[in-house]
């Protein structure tokens, strides 16, 4: 496979990235179980421009089962259409199929605050009609939650529960709508990554569009924060923590699950898989998560433009519960 260091520096829609499997953990391998999951591949994408369009910063994923891609958007407004390769019913490499960046209104690529996407949900990519699926996008900096097609055109925007919209009520820009999923009872469903300004430490609000809203506490690690989520067939809900203080700190990914009663309440979330680089685990910065089929799912890091980071392309399986029926 081609070596990061061996990169053209341009890279043709349609091909293979040559993606380098890696290991996440010397004690866990590739078909291992650990916690409540299954390891089934780990990739490290090369940063390949894609139609000018640099491969990196992934923050949000999302699976189109009626096109078979797997799409991917960036820090820096840019929307990516990605296909999986599997053996064996793991993953193997990632096909390049296109890349556009996320447009205006106007139908201008977006610029300065405007870019910084990082939620990703879809909306009719499992309905068995082609073409029609919807993007539904999260953003920090300029706070708001708008609806794109695949080939990153705006279609409008989603209105935001009135305690969401004021970019002042966050702890910082920076510290906004980081997840976003559609909920097959409450629709769309997004929150902060940190508690807003003046709420009780550890605990993030989830909004519903109509404002209906529950209480999430937090992974106990230090600096965790909520950094995506994805509503389940079951009704219940995968959310991805990422805890980081320091580089001399430990660096904490948490995989947990909850379900949203129908009060308002203070919610009961259970770790299903705790990955700490204390424990050896080879970590990144991970933001993006989407089921795939039945239970299994991808997660993807981003590497923030940092030599030193990788974008990191995870394939699991979510192990059913004790008489969990299949979905």
């Amino acid at each position: 496979m081609l070596l990061l260091g061996g990169l053209s520096t341009s890279a043709c829609a349609g091909s293979s990235v040559q993606a380098v499997a890696v290991p996440l953990s010397q004690q866990v391998a590739v078909g291992d179980r650990y916690m409540g999951i299954r390891l089934l591949g780990v990739l490290r994408l090369p940063r390949v421009p894609v139609n000018g369009l640099p491969l990196r910063e992934l923050s949000g994923l999302a699976w189109d089962e009626d096109a078979g891609l797997l799409y991917a958007v960036s820090d820096k407004g840019m929307l990516f259409h990605l296909r999986p390769v599997f053996s064996d019913d793991r993953l193997s490499d990632v096909q390049i199929v296109t890349a556009y960046p996320l447009r205006d209104s106007d139908g201008r690529p977006l610029r300065g605050a405007f870019i910084d996407a990082e939620g990703l949900a879809i909306i009719d990519g499992d309905n068995g009609v082609p073409n029609d699926s919807q993007l539904v996008i999260s953003f920090e900096e300029r706070v708001r939650i708008a609806r794109y097609s695949p080939d990153g055109r705006w279609l409008g925007d989603e209105p935001l529960p009135a305690p969401l919209r004021d970019s002042s009520a966050y702890a910082n820009p920076n510290l906004a709508l980081e997840s976003v999923t559609i909920d097959p009872q409450w629709g769309l469903l997004t929150g902060p990554e940190q508690p807003l300004r003046g709420e009780a430490p550890g605990y993030v609000p989830i909004y519903a569009q109509n404002g209906r809203h529950w209480l999430y506490p937090l992974h106990s690690a230090p600096a965790s924060s909520l950094v995506a989520m994805e509503a389940l067939p079951d009704g219940s809900l995968l959310t991805l923590e990422r805890a980081f203080v320091s580089l001399t700190r430990p660096f904490v990914i948490s995989l947990r699950r909850t379900r949203l009663p129908a009060e308002q309440t203070l919610l009961q979330v259970e770790n299903v898989a705790v990955f700490d680089t204390s424990d050896g685990w080879l970590l990144d910065n991970f933001e993006g998560l989407t089921r795939h089929r039945d239970h299994r799912f991808f997660m993807v890091s981003d590497d923030n433009t940092n030599p030193l980071q990788s974008t990191l392309l995870v394939y699991f399986e979510l192990l059913p519960l004790p008489g969990e029926r299949p979905w």
